[in-house]
């Protein structure tokens, strides 16, 4: 089957190299190069990188507006059975794919967590399961017809990095399965119930911060759902902290919340009373590390408080 791709992040990557071995690629749309990193290097999204890398013979275009006519006649002039799109990153008119067999991979069970983070939204919500849509383009994000879906279970440790990865190797099989009904004429479209939608709001710095008055299993997926970005920044005695995963555990204290009730396993308490467990920790300018060696290294003691901060325009499902 001949196949268009469109993605620019990482998440998009497995399907990629999926299609490209199953199928024959005829052409891949990403976002244009960009600067990144501390020494602003100019450089190529994941797709770009890896189709450069992998494809050196299928076109690659990287423009700025998707839309722009002379770009929407290049993409429509490419052969294609059908069109895949996986975190591209541009809204994609209805001139432009009119006509095609069009479909997103959106790393959600629409309707719910429509937007622009799912997999955060998810976890930091506390749902306890998740799993990717295939739906068709629709006017409206991410509201298109669903086509397929899958379903995982989130542990209480995942974090989004985590769980980034094995929806992105679950979307190789979640698209085959599309294509193989697109080919056998066999493809069923579902509706998403409106009264079920709920939106998944674009993260910012700003967000990475955690109120410990709040319930522990709150808490705890509220650290897990922002690691590794923006990720939960709290004060410790006179530094700043990344507390990077944690877990609820099944015990109850009557310190006040943020205390640390036990320095060697890194027990915190929660406003509910509830306990979390810190398991990995990042001091500022140092990599990421278990609690234990943290603790170690600072001689933690228990009574000992972490500083949060407070959270009031923050509503938990």
């Amino acid at each position: 089957m001949d196949v268009i791709f469109l993605g620019s992040g990482a998440f998009g990557v497995p399907t990629l190299e999926r299609l490209a071995r199953d199928h024959n690629v005829t052409g891949i749309v990403t976002q244009p190069d960009r600067k990144a990193g501390r020494g602003s290097k100019i450089t190529p999204t994941p797709i770009g990188q890896w189709a450069s890398e992998n494809l050196p013979d299928v076109p690659i275009i990287k423009p700025e507006k998707i839309n722009d006519p002379v770009v929407r006649d290049t993409v429509r002039s490419w052969n294609a059975d059908a069109w895949v799109i996986i975190a591209y990153g541009q809204y994609l008119g209805s001139r432009l794919i009119a006509d095609r067999f069009a479909i997103n991979l959106h790393a959600s069970r629409l309707p719910r967590w429509r937007g622009a983070s799912p997999i955060n939204s998810a976890i930091v919500a506390g749902d306890q399961s998740t799993g990717n849509s295939v739906i068709t383009i629709d006017k409206e994000m991410d509201a298109g017809a669903v086509l397929a879906q899958s379903y995982c279970e989130i542990p209480s440790d995942f974090t989004a990095a985590m769980l980034h990865d094995q929806l992105s190797n679950d979307g190789p099989d979640l698209i085959a399965k599309v294509l193989e009904d697109h080919f056998n004429n066999q493809v069923e479209y579902l509706t998403q119930d409106p009264s079920q939608v709920t939106i998944a709001s674009k993260m910012s710095k700003s967000d990475g911060v955690v109120d410990f008055s709040h319930p522990a299993r709150l808490v705890s997926s509220r650290i897990n759902g922002l690691n590794p970005w923006p990720s939960i920044t709290v004060g410790f005695r006179d530094e700043k902290i990344k507390i990077n995963q944690s877990k609820p555990i099944d015990i109850l204290s009557q310190e006040p919340a943020g205390t640390i009730v036990d320095a060697d396993n890194g027990y915190v308490v929660c406003g509910d009373k509830n306990v979390i467990q810190l398991l990995m920790v990042q001091p500022a300018g140092k990599r990421s590390m278990d609690w234990k060696s943290f603790a170690n290294g600072r001689s933690v003691q228990a009574g000992e408080k972490l500083l949060g901060n407070s959270l009031p325009t923050v509503q938990y499902e």
